[in-house]
């Protein structure tokens, strides 16, 4: 089995519905890609008791943890300290990083409130940050970056090529105009129960033009069957009527 993972997407601002996160659907693909299978997605608030339960209980459940947000210079910044209470250890100043952020800023604008970005639980290491040069830092199995949607991706791929993985996931996907799920349901759920470790999705969708149908999406560690049930669903589009386009719809409402 691939290894595990679980996104904690950490700040009031998503919450609240002032920020919109785009962080996740780009982890969760680039976990699938790479063969980390993601189990749980949970949007926690900058409250000091709430993420360090959180972090406790999804660093024992999963392989990986991945938070975003709660790592910058402002009071509300409290991800790093918080992982370091969740692990039991001091959060400390880390020389290398104080070293590098006292170089790249102006003489005197090194602050208090920056110095915080370069203060980590001990035995932290960092994630390079290529963007904006403050990093996030792994703990454990836990990867801690930052919630700015191209600095998180920065960092990601910083640890992609560090991270246990396992076998990438194969997906082949189908769409039809006119064909409905109602319509197909049975039919579908017999092809599902003779693969049961493939992943069967169902997708309604309209384009801008007002026409719908459905895209059906086959996933799984085996390429050969997920190829058998691809071209099973293309078979039973066919046999209903319509016709199977490969891919996802182009332009979805």
């Amino acid at each position: 089995m691939n290894p595990t993972a679980c996104i904690l997407v950490i700040g009031n601002e998503i919450l609240s519905g002032r920020t919109q996160d785009v962080n996740v659907q780009y982890i969760a693909r680039r976990l699938t890609e790479i063969g980390i299978s993601l189990r749980e997605v949970r949007i926690i608030p900058d409250i000091r008791p709430v993420i360090v339960s959180v972090v406790t209980e999804a660093r024992a459940a999963y392989d990986h943890v991945f938070t975003t947000g709660g790592i910058g210079p402002t009071h509300d910044d409290i991800t790093s300290s918080c992982v370091a209470e969740a692990f039991g250890v001091p959060w400390v100043p880390h020389p290398e990083t104080f070293a590098l952020l006292e170089k790249h800023f102006a003489p005197g604008e090194f602050n208090a409130a920056r110095q915080r970005m370069a203060t980590l639980p001990q035995g932290a290491t960092p994630i390079r940050n290529p963007v904006s040069i403050a990093p996030g830092f792994t703990m454990g199995n836990v990867h801690v970056m930052a919630g700015v949607p191209r600095i998180m991706r920065a960092m990601f791929e910083e640890i992609a090529p560090t991270l246990r993985h396992g076998t990438p996931v194969t997906s082949r996907s189908w769409h039809a105009f006119g064909l409905y799920e109602g319509a197909l349901a049975a039919k579908l759920e017999n092809i599902q129960h003779a693969h049961p470790d493939i992943d069967i999705g169902s997708y309604p969708f309209h384009d801008r033009d007002g026409h719908g149908g459905v895209a059906l999406v086959c996933k799984g560690l085996d390429a050969d069957e997920v190829t058998q049930v691809a071209d099973k669903i293309a078979a039973m589009i066919r046999e209903m009527g319509f016709t199977p386009l490969a891919g996802e719809p182009a332009h979805k409402a």
